[in-house]
């Protein structure tokens, strides 16, 4: 951030960057040779590449093949666009990306906490006449949702189908959870924009192009940045405890306040969490916060002027009216309890405003 005095709340949208991460970054720019090229420059960058593929799979867990990619999109676009299942199932409440990509797959309905539910998710397979690419997120972006994806795996696999699910949320605060092919997204977790990673089980779930990572990808790898987000999952992840801490204090408070916390009842990270402040426009919201100081974000989305509900709430069943008060708070490895307390008193300014109004 350029000014010290704004307090960052939208970790889920992007984190800063690790200096540990910049370090990395900073040597492998000195590493400028194509890891394809047969010399032996191109042969000391490729074994660079190799390492740190190593170090990646060690420090998230992981003991299968990665794709290294430009980001989550581009890895959800190889895992929907390139997997030989032609018949897909995916939750309503995926990132905005995976509904883009997926638009002819057929949807799972989730319930009032977002959430899939197992029994539902094994009915619904029942009827599948061929071999299925499901797709569940591990945590959801705008509630902090986390998904059962054990029991879900469990369905998933005893009726002989694919899981993949998008860790871009929890990919460096939470363990992996069992699936087949998983979505990791660097700048989640202090690594750079612009970088990220497919991980699968077996390459054979995916149909080749030709390029670069074994034929699944194609263009250059960017070693700098493949480099610079291993080490940010290398850095300690010990602040956990804390953002649990920091969560619990704030949804209280809002709670206190007269607001509400959406999906409260449900199983939540404890980075992310969305609330809903009574009468007054997320828009309208998002506008005194960022004059005060605060960056957060909305939990619907404003497109051509136009404020639309979001399509994750929608889901949830929760009221357009309520869907558009709606904001979404996210905390980080750098979230003190100072900030917490000024955003509290924040929101209770801009709500005392709104009902005198």
């Amino acid at each position: 951030m350029t000014d010290q005095k704004r307090i960052y709340l939208d970790y889920a949208a992007t984190t800063p960057i690790l200096d540990a991460a910049k370090a990395a970054c900073a040597e492998g720019f000195d590493l400028w040779a194509n890891p394809s090229s047969p010399h032996q420059d191109g042969r000391a960058a490729q074994s660079i590449l190799e390492n740190a593929r190593k170090r990646f799979k060690t420090a998230i867990g992981w003991d299968g093949e990665v794709i290294f990619t430009s980001g989550a999109s581009e890895a959800i676009a190889i895992a929907l666009g390139q997997s030989k299942p032609g018949l897909q199932y995916i939750s309503p409440v995926e990132h905005d990306v995976v509904l883009r990509f997926g638009r002819n797959a057929k949807i799972l309905p989730v319930d009032s906490k977002g959430q899939v539910v197992p029994a539902n998710l094994n009915h619904l397979l029942k009827g599948a006449d061929q071999q299925a690419l499901i797709v569940i997120q591990s945590v959801n972006n705008e509630t902090g949702v986390i998904q059962d994806l054990a029991a879900l795996s469990k369905v998933v696999r005893d009726r002989g189908h694919i899981l993949l699910a998008d860790c871009a949320q929890s990919a460096g605060k939470m363990p992996l959870p069992d699936a087949d092919m998983i979505i990791v997204a660097g700048h989640k977790f202090g690594g750079p924009p612009g970088i990220g990673a497919l991980l699968i089980k077996d390459l054979k779930l995916l149909n080749a192009r030709g390029g670069q990572e074994q034929g699944y990808r194609s263009g250059t790898q960017n070693l700098p940045y493949i480099m610079a987000m291993t080490a940010a999952l290398e850095a300690p992840a010990n602040w956990a405890g804390r953002a649990a801490e920091l969560r619990k204090h704030l949804d209280d408070a809002i709670k206190k306040e007269g607001g509400a916390v959406v999906a409260e009842n449900a199983p939540r990270i404890a980075t992310i969490a969305s609330y809903h402040m009574p009468g007054v426009a997320a828009n309208t919201q998002l506008i005194k916060f960022d004059m005060a100081g605060f960056s957060v974000s909305a939990g619907s989305a404003c497109s051509s002027g136009t404020l639309k509900t979001s399509h994750v709430l929608e889901a949830m069943g929760v009221e357009p009216k309520i869907a558009n008060e709606v904001i979404r708070v996210s905390i980080g490895r750098d979230t003190t309890r100072t900030h917490i307390y000024a955003f509290i008193e924040k929101w209770k300014s801009i709500f005392t405003e709104a009902r005198r109004a």
